[in-house]
Formats: C-alpha cells, sequence, structure tokens
C-alpha cells in the first residue's frame, strides 16, 4: 500500500517493520522528510494489520491511527530521564506526545480480511513505528540510531545533507 518503489525520491526516504502480538500480525512503512528548517519529522504512515476476525472496522481503523501517533510520540519525543538518581518525568502529563506538527500528514491504514479468530488491535501497532521511524531516519542520514528520543542522537554533522 506504500510507495515503497519511491522510497528513494530525493528528500524523502522510507522505514518498514513488523510486529506480531496479541495474535495479530502487524507492518508499518515511515516516511520521512526534512522540513522548511532542516529538521527530521515524519510525513506519512501506513500501518497494516491482521487481527484475524475484525468486527468493528471503524474501531481498528482508529486504534491503528492512534498507535502510529502512540509510537512516533514513544520513539521520537519519548524517554525517561534522570537527575541525581531521580526520574525527570514522574507522571504522564510530564511525557511528551505528538501534536498535530509531529503527526504525519497522512496515515493509511489496512485491515487484512481473515477468518481467523480475533487478535488485538490496540497494543500490537505501538511497537513497530520506533524501527521503522529509525529505519527511515537511518535511510535519510545513513545513521543508526538505537537510542530513544530517536531524533535528539542524530548528529549535527548530518545537517548539511540534502
Amino acid at each position: 500500500m506504500s510507495p515503497w518503489s519511491a522510497r528513494k525520491k530525493a528528500g524523502r526516504a522510507f522505514g518498514l517493520a513488523a510486529h506480531r502480538s496479541f495474535v495479530s500480525y502487524v507492518a508499518v512503512v515511515i516516511s520521512v522528510v526534512r522540513d522548511e528548517r532542516r529538521k527530521i519529522r515524519v510525513d506519512e504512515a501506513w500501518i497494516a494489520m491482521d487481527a484475524g476476525r475484525v468486527v468493528n472496522k471503524d474501531r481498528v481503523h482508529a486504534q491503528m491511527e492512534g498507535a502510529v501517533v502512540m509510537g512516533i510520540s514513544n520513539a521520537l519525543l519519548g524517554g525517561v530521564t534522570y537527575k541525581g538518581g531521580i526520574v525527570q518525568q514522574p507522571n504522564f502529563r510530564d511525557a511528551k506526545i505528538a501534536r498535530i506538527g509531529d503527526s504525519p500528514r497522512a496515515i493509511h491504514t489496512e485491515i487484512i480480511a481473515s477468518d481467523a479468530p480475533p487478535g488485538g488491535v490496540g497494543e500490537p501497532g505501538v511497537p513497530p513505528v520506533g524501527p521503522a521511524c529509525a529505519n527511515a531516519i537511518f535511510a535519510l542520514t545513513g545513521q543508526r540510531v538505537r537510542r530513544f528520543p530517536l531524533l535528539t542522537h542524530v548528529t549535527a554533522k548530518d545537517e548539511s545533507k540534502p
């Protein structure tokens, strides 16, 4: 469903990741670009899920969209920091969550038709988003980033790349 063949288009890079949990299979493709200030941002996302028999398709599509936004929040903005051995984010209200400007301009969802027993739809979409973002950042910058939040670990030397 993603335009994977266009992944090498100048200024845009794609990352892919897949995951299985709660008897559901999920694949995510993330596209990253540089904005007008040369900052890396998620441009577009595609998420497909095989969750077995689906009863309420609208709810599953909404869960997949939410999973992408939550995954972006965790991967690009998240992280727990400590100062003097004390956690600096003691409650959820202190965690950074993706806002409209951090979210993709489009999230495309696809439910894979299946007669298998129903699986989970809330949690399974979140885990592959971070690795897909990391793979897209690598495709764009040539840097492997393995710590969260991902964007704080992209080195400044990359800022000169187109």
